[in-house]
């Protein structure tokens, strides 16, 4: 085996972790190859993100990325990413899309993010989420005005329903990611994570960023229609399963103990027939 198939092959492993795997998987060989690398490469930067150690380590590791991705562009082929090198040229994959990436993740590094301005956090879902999206609607073959705008759309709601979703799991480390003024309207003055997913007032809050996300899924599925079926097939497996989970979050309610929610199976199969063919 080549070391070009040996970093796809590791690639597709990753990937076959997330929960865009099935969507992934239905696209044809060029495009499911370069989402793997799209995949391989947030996964990385995330774990840097996440990673308990020393945040002075994290950023060197991040501008070590940064410092890749430049390379990249510059013609050169860093150790292992040849996979990437040709997801970009295959693609017109845009340098900018991948530093803002790894922007937003250096958002998490150092002090945890708690109840940002609401501008803040459009500002952190634009960058681990819609940059994302940037990247993915050139590889799905929606250019132009409507990519970008989807990407927009799509990302920012999937990242503010990963949001709602991930409550208890980011306050264990410390993060809150609900934005500061819903927090004030509904009379919450503290910012400390453990306080706030206790205050019998959570629920306004939550409601008011699950309205967000599914405005950002209705302008998103706006644009998908407007698509031709094969480019926006994976896309719109992706929000149909997010759209899911954020029913079963409201269905769940916000009152602790929050039990986790996960797609099984048979609906992510279900989603797979309603819109892979």
């Amino acid at each position: 085996m080549s070391a070009a198939e040996k970093t796809s092959d590791e690639a597709a492993r990753k990937a076959s972790g997330s929960s865009f795997y099935a969507a992934m998987r239905i696209l044809p060989k060029a495009q499911r190859a370069a989402m793997y690398e799209i995949y391989a490469f947030c996964r990385a930067v995330d774990d840097i993100a996440d990673d308990p150690g020393p945040p002075a380590g994290r950023k060197e590791q991040l501008e070590e990325w940064r410092t890749n991705i430049r390379a990249l562009y510059a013609g050169a082929t860093p150790l292992r990413l040849g996979g990437l090198k040709a997801a970009i040229g295959n693609f017109n994959l845009r340098q900018k899309d991948f530093l803002s990436i790894i922007d937003g993740m250096e958002m998490d590094v150092g002090e945890p993010i708690r109840a940002p301005s609401s501008a803040t956090l459009d500002l952190y879902c634009d960058r681990v989420a819609s940059a994302v999206g940037r990247l993915s609607v050139r590889v799905f073959g929606i250019i132009g005005d409507d990519g970008i705008k989807l990407a927009h759309h799509l990302g920012r709601a999937l990242q503010l329903t990963n949001i709602l979703r991930d409550l208890d799991e980011d306050a264990a480390v410390g993060r809150l990611y609900l934005p500061a003024e819903a927090l004030h309207e509904a009379g919450i003055a503290a910012t400390d994570a453990a306080t706030v997913l206790s205050d019998p007032a959570l629920a306004r809050v939550c409601t008011s960023v699950a309205e967000k996300a599914r405005h950002h899924f209705q302008e998103a599925d706006q644009i998908m229609t407007r698509c031709p079926r094969r480019n926006a097939r994976a896309p719109s497996i992706m929000g149909e399963a997010y759209k899911l989970i954020l029913d079963a979050l409201e269905q769940r309610g916000w009152k602790a103990p929050r039990q986790p929610v996960r797609l099984g199976k048979p609906q992510l199969l279900w989603i797979l027939l309603r819109h892979a063919f």
